[in-house]
């Protein structure tokens, strides 16, 4: 999937409109699957944010400001897919070949700090967090991320770690999943498999497509339910 880079005359911005720069920002962060973007996305911004308050332009300080917050939630995000300290065979998808939060942190060019700054930033309730990214006066990253420890299980809303962990990695390969199928036709793939993967790769289907069936009822079952 191509990912939306910040533009390139952002900084100067007297006749720009804001709105419609933000929204684009917010779409192209909502899409983002790749660590190293969102925390360019999170760079420009801050350095955005700095030029706004020297120029003493508030209102582009404050866009700034927004989009930094939800580029960093967005890195806490992808990084929460990946199953804290797990062990064992490195996982495909876009955080390919990254065996531990840390390494693909690591990666992507984020300390330890930033790394526990975009999980804390995470843990803010979508609900709280849209509240305070949208309010008149959008607090620091600092501050999301305070309140992020604070609540920092209160998203899971008595779910249990472990499964609310491996629900969100689940959701993670899912979402790839669908891109990638989305955009590419089955009879390519049929046509490059050579024959000695045929095999395999029809027992993983075969694995695969009993499990999503049982999910979707479960799925819907818990949604009749609640």
């Amino acid at each position: 999937m191509s990912i939306r880079t910040l533009p390139a005359n952002l900084p100067s911005i007297a006749h720009a409109k804001l709105p419609k720069t933000y929204e684009h920002a917010k779409t192209a962060l909502e899409e983002c699957s790749n660590l190293d973007e969102c925390r360019d996305w999170a760079k420009k911004a801050e350095a955005l944010a700095s030029y706004a308050k020297q120029a003493g332009d508030d209102t582009l300080r404050k866009m700034a400001d927004k989009i930094q917050a939800r580029a960093i939630r967005r890195c806490g995000e992808l990084l929460r897919e990946i199953e804290a300290n797990q062990g064992g065979r490195p996982k495909l998808g876009s955080l390919a070949d990254q065996v531990s939060r840390s390494k693909a942190a690591s990666n992507a060019g984020l300390s330890r700090r930033q790394k526990q700054t975009a999980l804390r930033v995470a843990n803010v309730p979508t609900d709280a967090f849209e509240a305070a990214v949208e309010s008149d006066d959008p607090p620091t990253v600092t501050a999301l991320a305070h309140q992020g420890r604070r609540v920092s299980t209160a998203h899971l809303r008595g779910r249990d770690p472990k499964e609310f962990a491996r629900a969100t990695e689940a959701q993670g390969h899912l979402r790839r999943l669908t891109e990638f199928a989305a955009t590419t036709d089955p009879a390519l793939i049929a046509r490059g498999t050579l024959p000695h993967e045929r095999q395999p790769m029809q027992r993983h289907i075969e694995t695969v497509l009993p499990w999503l069936g049982a999910l979707s009822l479960l799925l819907d079952e818990a949604r009749d339910s609640a």
